[in-house]
Order: structure tokens, then sequence, then C-alpha cells
């Protein structure tokens, strides 16, 4: 079943239109015709049976039949800082993988060697819906605009467990090892070029703690891929 996304979506809906580019995608690449029926994601849990009332070029109409499942956030909760790669491609990669294996919400940070100074964010959006329905995650994560790492380490961050990955971390420090399970984690990915030692200490008086996501150098994109996993894979011990 196809599925597309409308974050307004409620139970008590009886029709919704969908975005342009919902649509676009809708008539344009699926070719899909009034009386089909499809999902409706709403990015909170929710997924919904519906049937296309009305198909135009820019204008879908979807006739919500009813709701098949509104799922309840999990009891932990994954928050990944990360520093934006210089080829576009490897971080929006990253996002589409992190939203596949379940994440809460994703910081892009600008750090003293990061490659990248400029992020598409409406680009990085698109992907993360895409990446929502083709794996059928009912949950949209919050991704917020790019900011300067000090600007970050002093602003409110709600996780109780703060981490951040750091490849000279001994390896019986590594986060499969210290991340209990069911609580809420904010882990800080580094530009391959890594922090400086201003940075590091910085976020050592923030609270963060260095753990190893292995033995290998990893790439930033694939470090956030691995972290990600990690703290998704120790709920299912």
């Amino acid at each position: 079943m196809h599925a597309f996304y409308h974050p307004d979506t409620n139970k008590t809906d009886i029709e919704i239109k969908l975005s342009e580019a919902e649509s676009l995608h809708c008539s344009k690449v699926l070719r899909l015709k009034a009386g089909d029926e499809i999902h409706i994601f709403n990015g909170k849990g929710g997924i919904f049976n519906g049937k296309i009332a009305k198909q135009e070029k820019k204008q879908t109409i979807v006739a919500i039949q009813s709701q098949i499942s509104d799922i309840k956030q999990r009891e932990f909760k994954i928050h990944l800082a990360i520093a934006p790669t210089k080829n576009t491609d490897r971080i929006e990669w990253f996002v589409e993988k992190a939203i596949e294996i379940g994440i809460d919400k994703i910081t892009f940070i600008l750090s003293r060697y990061s490659e990248r100074k400029h992020l598409r964010l409406d680009r990085i959006h698109k992907i993360a819906v895409s990446a929502m329905k083709q794996s059928y995650n009912p949950f949209y994560p919050e991704i917020t605009e790019l900011q300067r790492f000090e600007d970050f380490l002093q602003s409110d961050i709600e996780e109780k467990e703060k981490y951040l990955a750091y490849e000279e971390t001994a390896t019986n420090q590594s986060l499969i090892k210290e991340a209990k399970p069911n609580s809420s984690y904010c882990i800080i990915v580094g530009p391959e070029g890594g922090f400086n030692s201003e940075e590091l200490q910085n976020a050592d008086n923030a609270g963060f703690k260095k753990v190893s996501l292995g033995p290998n150098r990893l790439r930033t994109e694939t470090a956030g891929v691995v972290a990600c996993n990690i703290l998704n894979m120790i709920h299912l011990r």
C-alpha cells in the first residue's frame, strides 16, 4: 500500500488535502487515481486508511476511512547532534538510515573543523518524509537548523544521558556498555576533523561523557548510524 504524509491528520477527519509535493508524487510518479486506496501517516504515530476522492496534478483529496493504528511513543528517546559532511549525499544518507532505524531528534551542529557551513533543510525534510514512509516508521523526528556547537551546548538539552562519540576513548567505555535501557539519550557526532581541545572541554563541562562506538575509525555519517542503531538495539535485549 502506498503511503503519504499529512501531519495534521487525526481520527476525526473526514477528508484531507495532500501537500503539493505529495500530490505530485501521487499523480505523476505513482500514477494513482480516484478510487485508489492509500495509507496516510501523520508523523505522530497515527496511520490511516484513505481513498483518493479527487486526483489532479497538484491537488489530491483523500477521504479518510479509518485509523489503522495509533502507536504510542517509545519509552526511550534518541537525540543525535551531528556535524554535516562536506558531501551532502553522505549526511542525507545518514538522515534516511537514522529514521529507518528509529530516531526522535536530529540537531545539525557547526564546529571548528566542520567542512559544511550551510545546509538545505528543505531537502533534508523531503528525505526524512520519504524514509518515514518507506520504512513504515510512523514518527517524524524533530530536525533543527544548523547551529554553532557552543550554542548547542548552552541550549536546554532535555535528555538524561549525554554522550560524545570519540575515537580515542577506551573500548571498555563503549556506548553499548554505558547506555542504560529506557532512558533518554543525546549523543554528539563531530566532523571528520574531530573536535578541538576547547570544544572537548566545553562538552565535558556540559556533562557529555566520551564513549567509543567500536574499534574502527568511522566516517561521520557511519558513526551517526552506528550510534543510533546501538541505542535502539539495547532495547531488544
